[in-house]
């Protein structure tokens, strides 16, 4: 069986590794800041080691990606297939703008929650990703962009808090080790009972971004089957409880689906939940897949919406999704060249 590899190893972790290899507890540093800095994709490219020791270790994986597919929109998005040391292939989004550069990652292959409306539920769930390989997708895009990464979105394949273990531990090393701030990470979920309250626990700066989607409980049975397990009321208890240990607001996405939940009715019914909640709403008109017959919204019906909510002194923000016409946009990843 091969070693664990080297991304998502803390200094600490390295010196000691390094240190039991034979060599000096000062090239722990080195490897570090090879990984983490300098992007090396494999311990043959280090080359302040010496090669004769290189080719002692060169069985050690340090667990980078490869390129499988790279496709840019023309708002500057770009998509990419990366494919695991397993063949399996996950998406990644670059979201760059004026001051900032995105990345939306994975945390699973697949997603097991079967969202109605997103692809990536309609292909089913192969497994989670380990901690390097969700670090990985981040120095991928940093390199391909060739600037640093300034903020993390856990809205890409998978269900963040179906992989706690993975997910934390990544969050703590894109922070301590890349240097990201975690204030500058969001984590999306659609909610899994009493995982909310368990990351409440982690003490961690991030955003909580939890997918409502319906503004009832019937609604959102219709839209997300894991609803079942777990009642609107049950998840928005939860979500207090968030507010009160961590001291952190939460924000709600609800994609607007034309007709379906998108009226004022919707808006009312969905205010009244978040009466006395420190939240805010983030808005997103529903990115069409080929999967399921979903209409986008009228302009007319999204401004109407948010005066509703606006009306009953809820924060809201309408997001549109980067990427659109190359399928890298919100809910239609779904590692295809498409």
């Amino acid at each position: 069986m091969l070693p664990a590899p080297l991304l998502g190893k803390s200094l600490e972790e390295l010196t000691d590794w390094i240190q039991a290899q034979g060599q000096p507890s000062y090239r722990g540093k080195q490897l570090y800041q090879w990984i983490y800095q300098q992007g090396a994709r494999s311990l043959q490219d280090i080359t302040v080691f010496s090669k004769a020791w290189r080719q002692t270790v060169a069985h050690i994986d340090l667990g980078r990606s490869t390129l499988h597919h790279r496709v840019v929109a023309s708002d500057g998005t770009v998509k990419y297939l990366l494919k695991l040391a397993d063949g399996q292939i996950i998406e990644t989004v670059g979201i760059p703008s004026a001051k900032r550069l995105t990345v939306c990652v994975s945390s699973q292959v697949g997603c097991p929650m079967a969202c109605d409306f997103c692809a990536t539920g309609k292909g089913g769930f192969m497994r989670n990703l380990v901690t390097h390989e969700i670090v990985d997708q981040v120095l991928t895009v940093q390199e391909d962009f060739g600037q640093r990464v300034s903020h993390i979105v856990f809205m890409g394949m998978g269900e963040p808090l179906l992989n706690a273990a993975n997910t934390v531990a990544a969050i703590r090393c894109l922070n301590r080790d890349v240097g990201i701030g975690q204030r500058a990470m969001t984590l999306s979920t659609v909610g899994v009972p009493g995982r909310i309250r368990a990351l409440a626990a982690e003490q961690l700066q991030v955003t909580l971004a939890v997918s409502l989607h319906a503004s009832n409980q019937a609604q959102r049975l219709q839209l997300i089957p894991s609803a079942g397990a777990y009642p609107l009321e049950v998840l928005l208890d939860e979500c207090r409880e968030y507010v009160q240990l961590t001291g952190r607001r939460v924000t709600f996405e609800y994609i607007l689906l034309a007709g379906l939940n998108d009226q004022p009715a919707n808006a009312a019914e969905l205010a009244q939940h978040l009466r006395g909640f420190q939240s805010h709403v983030n808005l997103i008109p529903y990115n069409p897949i080929d999967e399921a017959d979903y209409q986008r919204p009228s302009e007319a019906s999204i401004r109407n919406f948010v005066a509703e909510l606006e009306k009953r002194r809820v924060a809201v923000t309408v997001r549109y999704s980067r990427g659109l016409e190359e399928n890298a946009a919100c809910g239609q990843l779904r590692a295809s060249k498409r």
